[in-house]
Formats: C-alpha cells, structure tokens, sequence
C-alpha cells in the first residue's frame, strides 16, 4: 500500500487529457489572466486584513509585512509559474504535487485547498453582505438584521439572526456566472477589477496629503504584547509583529495562484500562465505597500483597534479626509465589486480542483461532468453553490480568514518542494519558464542541485505559518486529519491510477 499512495502521476498522461473530447474550452489569453488574479487578490485582504494587521500586529509596519508577504508569494509564484508553463492543465498545486510527490501529498493538497476557495469564498461573502447593507445605508435602505445574520449572531438590539441571504444571493448569481462560461465570466471580472483598481489608486492619490507623520512614528513599534476585544493575545511591535502581520496580510495575496487552475483553459499556457500568474503578482504588491502606507498614515492605531475596526478605508477618509466623502461611498462601492470578483475567482478554483481529483478517481465523478454546450463542469459548480450557500446562510464569519491564510501558505510550501524534485527527476521535460535560482554543480560525475528560490519559498512560508501561531496550526492538522480519513474511507479505493 504504501507504494501505491505515493504513486506519481505521468506527466505525458495529463498532457492527453487536455485533448479528449471532454475537455474545457480554451478560451483565456495572458490579458485576461491577469484580471483574473487581480481580481482574486484585490479585495477582502486589503480593504478588511490590512487595518485588523496594523491593530493587532505591527502598527505602521504592516507594510513591511506586505513586502514580507509579497517577497513570499513571489517565490511560490515562480515555481507555480514553472509548473503551469509545463504542465498546462487544471488543478493547480493539487496536479503539480501528483506529478512530484504522489496521490496521498496530491489529495492532501486538494482537501486543503478547500480551506482556500471553497470556505475563503463562503467568508467573503458574508463580507460582501455587511458591505451591501453600507451602501444600501446611503439610501435610507437597510436589510433587516434577521435576514442578513447567521442564526448565530445578536445585534446590540437583541435582534436574532435567521439567514444571511444577501451572502447566499451573491454565491448564487456568481455560480451562475460560472456556469454559462468562462469567457462570460472573464469579461465581467475585468470590468470589476477595473473598478476596484482605480478606487485603490484613487485613494492612495489623495489620501498622500492627508498622512499625518505622526501616525507613522514609530514605524516599527516597540515589541509589546496586546490583547484584542476578544481576548486573543498578540505579539505587537518588533520582528514577531511584523511576522505576525505578513501572516495577517497574506490573506490579502491568495487568489494569484488561482490563475493556475485555468491553464487547461488558456490559448497559450506556455507563454501565457508565467505573465498571468507573476504579472498579476506584480501589479497587487506595488498597489498594497503603497495603500497601507497611506492607511496608516491617515488613521492610527488606536483608531483601528476601537471606533474604525469596520469599514476601516471608509472610516480614515469620512473622519480624516474632508470633503471626500463621495470617495467612500465608492470605496464602498469598489469593496462590493472586490469581494465579487474574490468570491467568482474562488468558486471557479474550487470547481477545477475538484474537476481534477475527480478525473482521477479520488472524488466522485459528478464533479468532472461538462455541460454539452458551454463545457464548464456545471454539476461541480451546483454541489459548490450548496455547500458554500449554507456555510454563507447559517455560519457567522470568524476566523476562517487564517485557516485559508494557512492552508495556502502549506499549498505554497508543498509546490515549492516539487519543483526541486520534478528538476531531479524528470529533468527533460521542456519548459517554456524556468523558476530561477537553480542552480547545477558537479562534483566529479555527480551533479547536485541547489534549488535557492524554491528553499527560499518554503522558508517565507514557513515563517507566515509561525507567525499565525499555534491555534492555527492545530485547526490545520484537524482538518488534514478529517480529509486523511476521506482519503483512505473513498479515494484510495477509487483511484483510477491505483487500478493500473
């Protein structure tokens, strides 16, 4: 048994399932992959993290831990770049890990990937309904708590939740997006991430000459311990805050590596899957250390941490930035389309993850069927619409943020070690994009691999994964422990690689 479960996929067989008769339609180019994970990484991480990381971690310094934050994906993203560019097929780190490290790691990383799309979405979208009832607010218009709470919740009035349908309502309309196509759903994403993006320079632009130097000073506080409203204890100030807060804030970057699940969708992937997944990076990190620069230097700290913890962006500028007031409606207005365009991303990721386990026997085959007509695996996308929908309906949003945060960092960490093995062992498969920082020495007739980009990678992640502290990590090893158990009780009977 052992043998079997850390089977490795052959890389020239996923390349022939790209050509059956089965397969998704390729319709994406670099441009739109690039508003694809723009509009995956520009949303609930930089309107909501950004300001909870300053409070709680490490004041103005949390735009050193974007640069941490960024520095880290930027690594895991040259060895996805690598993967996509040679293995153009979806599933992301699922399929990579299969070719590299084999079923067991490759389901592991699958059922980890669910804490990414699946749940990220279902949190965002309890976001997205707060945020709605905002801008409803400047109309006098307001959906009554009951409907737009978790039975879990109590508002200051006593009120009991019931459904959060505004939450259910968005996982509905994108899902159905999804559904007719992707080329549907790529227009409208970019349009959104057009939106969004120009509402972030907006601010950054005119927020500049609002900064209060004083704000800033210190940059990097002095290392303390904090206890938030909900007494949780914080490492504050110092390198452990600023560690902390890269951990904090990655919640802001997830969404680039969802680029690579559309690779069997692309025209060009060689050519197109590097410049999406690294072109999208690029783009997200100037944007974020610029606006958390200027955040932090229109609102303080203590503003975060008490009257201007929700809706911190709109707070800084109704409060700091007179005459603005038309910016934060469309603040408002770009958080709305930045958590749309998050939540379609996350859901059409989840959908392919799963499409590929399921052509690999590992879950059921429901989730690999193709719709005849606009070849997108529509069951996949009805069985997501249920299972996100409840969790958005009936489950307050909580701490989901760092579960995804760490199930993303460990998916990161896994594909940076399998590109220092695939470089071992499968050395002439052509690449159209090589992860740089590899480097060949020999000695005698032996020649040893230094893979410094890909140690790096897993060192940055590592550390983020430190930096959220150990409830996390034990809510992680519950959760692999859950999917382990899955695995064993259905995948490894159904493996279709298994039966070979």
């Amino acid at each position: 048994m052992t043998s079997k479960i850390f089977k490795r996929k052959p890389i020239g067989e996923l390349l022939k399932e790209t050509e059956s008769e089965n397969s998704l339609k390729k319709t994406l180019t670099a441009g739109s992959l690039i508003a694809l994970g723009v509009g995956a990484i520009i949303g609930a991480g930089l309107f909501v993290r950004t300001a909870s990381a300053a409070a709680n971690c490490a004041g103005p310094a949390v735009t050193i831990g974007f640069v941490l934050a960024g520095i880290g994906c930027l690594l895991a993203g040259l060895c996805y770049a690598e993967f996509a560019s040679m293995i153009p097929v979806a599933g992301s780190a699922y399929t990579y890990s299969y070719t590299t490290m084999g079923e067991m790691v490759a389901w592991i990383i699958g059922w980890d990937l669910v804490l990414e799309y699946a749940l990220g979405a279902a949190t965002v979208s309890i976001a997205w309904s707060e945020y709605l009832n905002k801008l409803l607010g400047y109309f006098d218009l307001r959906i009554p708590y009951e409907w737009s709470h978790s039975p879990f919740e109590v508002s200051t009035l006593g009120v009991n939740g019931i459904m959060n349908i505004p939450a259910l309502f968005i996982v509905f309309l994108l899902t159905m997006l999804l559904i007719r196509g992707v080329r549907e759903s790529s227009f409208v994403n970019a349009i959104i991430v057009i939106v969004k993006v120009a509402i972030v320079i907006l601010f950054i632009v005119f927020g500049w000459s609002y900064i209060n130097p004083v704000n800033h000073i210190p940059f990097i506080p002095e290392a303390t311990n904090y206890t938030d409203s909900q007494g949780v204890p914080h490492h504050f100030g110092g390198f452990l805050g600023i560690i902390g807060a890269a951990g904090i804030v990655f919640f802001a970057f997830i969404g680039f590596d969802a680029v690579s699940t559309a690779a069997q969708e692309t025209k060009n992937p060689k050519r197109d899957m590097p410049i999406g997944i690294l072109g999208s990076l690029a783009i997200c990190t100037v944007l974020y250390i610029l606006f958390a620069y200027v955040l932090t230097g229109v609102a303080s700290v203590e503003d975060f941490r008490t009257v201007g913890k929700e809706a911190s962006v709109t707070f800084a500028i109704q409060t700091y930035m007179p005459g603005f007031g038309w910016l934060a409606k469309l603040v408002t207005v770009a958080i709305l389309a930045g958590f749309s365009s998050v939540i379609l991303v996350m859901l059409y990721g989840q959908s392919r993850v799963f499409y590929s386990m399921s052509k690999d026997g590992l879950v059921p085959k429901i989730f690999s069927d193709v719709h005849k007509k606009y070849k997108t695996p529509y069951k996949s996308n009805w069985l997501f619409l249920i299972f996100v929908g409840l969790f958005a309906s009936f489950v307050p949003q909580d701490i989901v943020g760092d579960m995804t945060s760490i199930g993303t960092l460990f998916a990161f960490i896994l594909v940076c070690v399998g590109i220092w093995i695939l470089r071992i062992t499968n050395p002439e498969i052509p690449r159209k994009f090589k992860t740089p920082g590899i480097f060949y020495l020999k000695i005698k007739k032996a020649k040893i691999i230094i893979p410094v980009v890909p140690i790096l990678g897993v060192f940055a992640c590592g550390l983020m994964i430190f930096g959220l502290g150990w409830v996390n990590w034990v809510r992680l090893l519950i959760w692999m422990a859950i999917g382990l158990i899955i695995y064993f009780a259905y995948g490894i009977r159904k493996s279709k690689l298994r039966g070979k």
